[in-house]
């Protein structure tokens, strides 16, 4: 009986978690486009020329299998993983951050490893945070370049929410970001020097010694049951960092993260090339991702419905794009930026026999 309410409890959680991302997702395109008028953004996506959605879709697939390979290599350093052993776990855990609020996908993958390849959690986790260091340092490095050499009007803003997006907004959420990613080099360096991780490792096994009152037996039960298991969870941790320590590595990875990048921002430039209106070279179109992905480190919603959308029409707006052709093309290769992760995240868990319900619930 407890099992059938606990697996019923699971089960509605999950689903009253996706009904409210829905439903504050819409809420968040209608700020986006509460001064669209409905008529004009409807036009506007019936004359996109969507022939051009396809190659732009295989590009979107290309990114993300690239980003696969890198996260294969740096699991390498201590786990050798085949390409699609990593492929699948990684499509999962962006499906399930497109669907599931909180980004809560990113701890989806080590869940999977854990489960298919008998990588530790620790591992896992660690090598997901080094593989999102790359993309810290790739997107802080192009918005210094988009704030250098494109000229941000301080008077052009959106109000989005409670959130008011300009110039401002910009810079707080790039320090924010700058920040973010000193934390956790700071952190992958202090874990991975041996002396840092020796000390740490004896600071944990002394806890029991501060319960004096306790007795032998209650402290050897707290050894046991706490402290050696968070001693083998730091070394997993620092087992996850091993790519650090190899300078040829972190190259090889920068390398993967650049195409990435290059290659994600060329699937939005092809498919404005059958959208009325979005007249914008490679270079103008590379600095209006970097700009949505400054904004979408706001609080969101899943998929970042509606805060995605008013970022591509605060940013294309420095370009003179006007609202309506902005606020069209952004809704529309929103969509082609998640819709095809969903579809192919789906088909990784059927493949790998993943019960995303599961999964999630473990999360």
């Amino acid at each position: 009986m407890f099992h059938f309410v606990l697996g019923s409890y699971m089960k509605n959680h999950v689903l009253i978690s996706v009904v409210a991302g829905i439903i504050i997702s819409i809420a968040g395109l209608y700020f986006a486009f509460r001064n669209v008028p409905l008529n004009d953004l409807l036009f506007y996506l019936g004359s996109i020329n969507y022939l051009w959605l396809f190659p732009a879709m295989l590009l979107v697939l290309l990114s993300f299998f690239i980003r696969a390979v890198r996260w294969q290599f740096i699991l390498a350093s201590n786990h050798k993983v085949g390409i699609w052993r990593a492929f699948h776990p990684m499509m999962i855990g962006f499906m399930i951050n497109c669907i599931l609020p909180g980004r809560v996908g990113e701890i989806a993958r080590p869940i999977i490893l854990q489960k298919k390849e008998k990588i530790p959690f620790a591992a896992g986790i660690a090598t997901v945070a080094v593989e999102r260091l790359f993309d810290v340092i790739a997107l802080v490095s192009f918005a210094v370049i988009t704030f250098v050499t494109i000229e941000i009007d301080p008077q052009v803003e959106i109000v989005f929410g409670g959130f008011l997006l300009n110039r401002s907004t910009l810079e707080v959420l790039f320090n924010r970001i700058i920040l973010m990613g000193g934390l956790l080099i700071t952190t992958i360096i202090l874990v991975s020097i041996s002396r840092i991780r020796q000390g740490i490792h004896r600071s944990i096994l002394f806890i029991p010694s501060l319960i004096f009152f306790a007795g032998e037996p209650v402290k050897a039960k707290i050894t046991e049951k706490l402290c050696q298991p968070l001693v083998r969870f730091v070394y997993n941790i620092a087992s996850g960092f091993n790519l650090i320590k190899y300078p040829k590595k972190i190259f090889i990875c920068t390398v993967y993260s650049l195409i990435v990048w290059i290659t994600a921002a060329l699937s939005w430039y092809v498919f404005s090339l059958g959208s009325p209106g979005i007249h914008l070279t490679y270079a103008e179109m590379y600095a209006v991702m970097v700009i949505i992905m400054l904004v979408i480190a706001l609080p969101s919603v899943p998929g970042f419905w509606g805060l995605w959308e008013a970022g591509g029409v605060f940013a294309m707006s420095l370009f003179g794009i006007p609202a309506n052709a902005a606020a069209g093309f952004t809704l529309a290769n929103h969509a082609l930026q998640v819709l095809p992760v969903i579809f192919v995240g789906l088909i990784s868990a059927i493949i790998t026999g993943v019960n995303i319900r599961q999964v999630s619930n473990e999360e």
